[in-house]
């Protein structure tokens, strides 16, 4: 069994941040962590009642209202209002483990003391996390600004005992789950409402998901272009060190190598060529899926900030007796992260159905279609067809976000990174290239079945489950079975550790 994760103010990198969360380790706060916090809501509430100078979000009214001070009374209503009113998101339901990060999130960065909440809200968020009591999430709302409002709305519902939590398979009404667990709802003080609201979890949990699969799916793409590399009987002097060492990218190395080592005994690859060159699509892999390295590599880095960063408006800072407004909410750092994201993913696909229309044009000693008896049979004609139309929607999606604003709140939120959507475009992304690289690697297995040689022993280790699953095509059958099965491989091997 494993021991408890304790969090305490330390620096997470985002790969241990994920073995936490695969692990469904479960977790608790250090005693710094529960020092800060406790002495941060202390700080608080001295100021609130030493002072009646209006402080944003505390004795205000949120967005263009913090022009309307609140009377003392009020101030608990005003937080549990606030959450109320800004569950407002739409769309699908968020998977619940995608939601279990969020919430991960938002219990490291409340624990960094800078948020005046009460230990006792902290506690129930790790509670909600570690009983696998996870709030319903919809999808559609945030505009990346002001943090993630509605989605942490939603997060935020079943702590004062409203809205729905996915709860040992079942999707319940939050009070009844509390009363199961024989738990008060969390009566919200002075800006608690506000510190569960602001922030950027959502953004930051999505964008964490689609770069964890970004990585596997790179990986599989530099396997699967060896495999093609194969098939195509194209040549391997684009993939010397010496021709990475003068252009000297870390992610046109790291391909390089990826595919020289998978090669490396390739009786295909390694006999005489008749022809001089190969096309782009099979020459240049280093160059594009390097790149597309060298950009997932910019993305960790922007999200590993964000996983250790404090997000909340207004902050506490005690050691200069201040509480200070400022605008770390604001996700244009994610929203441009992601954004690089889905273009590099969406090039990923782009070279992959390049590759996938040579395998298939009936050249290199190969059928067209790679049908033993083409023109009876169409062969792998119509999935090359599928694959474009999945890199036009990528292209399409591709398009940045983070370009758009649309203010809010009666221009007082006059600027918005829109990193929300980027990141919901994003997975859509990856959703899609997955497939177009089920649909490359299917070909490239059919035509590999054409080579008098065999491919090299990496490859076939590679292949072996794929082989067993799908099987080589005689005449024409329902293929999206079989594109269908090797998604799901595909699949498999990315949920396996690295």
């Amino acid at each position: 069994m494993k021991t408890d994760f304790i969090i305490d103010n330390q620096y997470l990198s985002h790969t241990q941040l994920r073995e936490i969360f695969h692990e469904r380790r479960r977790i608790k706060p250090g005693e710094t962590a529960l020092q800060r916090t406790e002495a941060a809501y202390r700080f608080l509430q001295r100021k609130i009642h030493e002072s009646e100078t209006p402080v944003y979000g505390i004795n205000t009214g949120f967005g263009s209202l913090a022009r309307v001070k609140i009377q003392p009374g009020n101030l608990q209503l005003l937080q549990e209002n606030l959450v109320r009113s800004h569950a407002c998101g739409t769309g699908d339901m968020l998977d619940a483990d995608m939601v279990r990060l969020m919430l991960l999130l938002k219990i490291i960065t409340l624990a960094k003391g800078y948020s005046g909440i009460q230990v006792s809200t902290l506690q129930r968020l790790i509670d909600f996390y570690n009983h696998d009591i996870i709030p319903v999430v919809y999808e559609n709302g945030s505009l990346g600004a002001s943090g993630d409002l509605a989605p942490l709305a939603h997060l935020a519902l079943p702590l004062i005992g409203e809205g729905e939590v996915h709860f040992q398979g079942q999707i319940r009404p939050a009070a009844e789950v509390l009363e199961a667990m024989h738990w008060e709802p969390v009566r919200l003080e002075a800006k608690e409402g506000l510190a569960l609201l602001n922030g950027t979890q959502f953004m930051t949990a999505l964008g964490l998901m689609n770069l964890w699969k970004a990585q596997k799916l790179d990986l599989l793409a530099d396997r699967i272009a060896a495999v093609s590399l194969e098939a195509y009987d194209a040549r391997i002097e684009p993939f010397d060190e010496v021709v990475q060492n003068i252009r000297p990218y870390p992610g046109q190395a790291e391909t390089a190598r990826r595919i020289r080592t998978q090669l490396a005994e390739s009786p295909i690859i390694h006999r005489p060529k008749k022809h001089v060159q190969d096309p782009y699509s099979f020459r240049c892999v280093p160059q594009v899926h390097g790149a597309v390295k060298d950009a997932i590599d910019y993305v960790a880095r922007t999200f590993e900030v964000e996983i250790n960063a404090v997000t909340d408006n207004p902050i506490i800072d005690m050691e200069n007796d201040r509480i200070l407004s400022g605008g770390n909410f604001h996700g244009e750092p994610l929203a441009m992260a992601s954004d690089m994201l889905a273009i590099a993913v969406s090039e990923m696909a782009n070279i992959s159905e390049r590759r996938t229309y040579r395998l298939i044009s009936g050249k290199r000693e190969l059928p067209a279609y790679l049908t033993p008896k083409p023109g009876l049979n169409s062969g792998l004609m119509i999935p090359q067809y599928m694959a474009a139309s999945l890199v036009n929607q990528n292209k399409q999606l591709a398009v940045p976000n983070s370009t758009d604003s649309i203010e809010s709140s009666n221009g007082q939120e006059d600027h918005v990174s829109m990193g929300a959507n980027s990141a919901l475009k994003t997975r859509r992304i990856l959703r899609n290239t997955q497939t177009v690289l089920a649909v490359e690697l299917l070909t490239a297995m059919q035509a590999l079945h054409f080579r008098k040689l065999s491919p090299s022993p990496a490859t076939r280790t590679f292949l072996e489950p794929f082989r067993k699953a799908v099987p080589f095509l005689e005449h024409d059958e329902i293929l999206y079975k079989h594109i269908r099965k090797v998604d799901e491989l595909l699949e498999s091997q990315m949920n396996t550790p690295d």
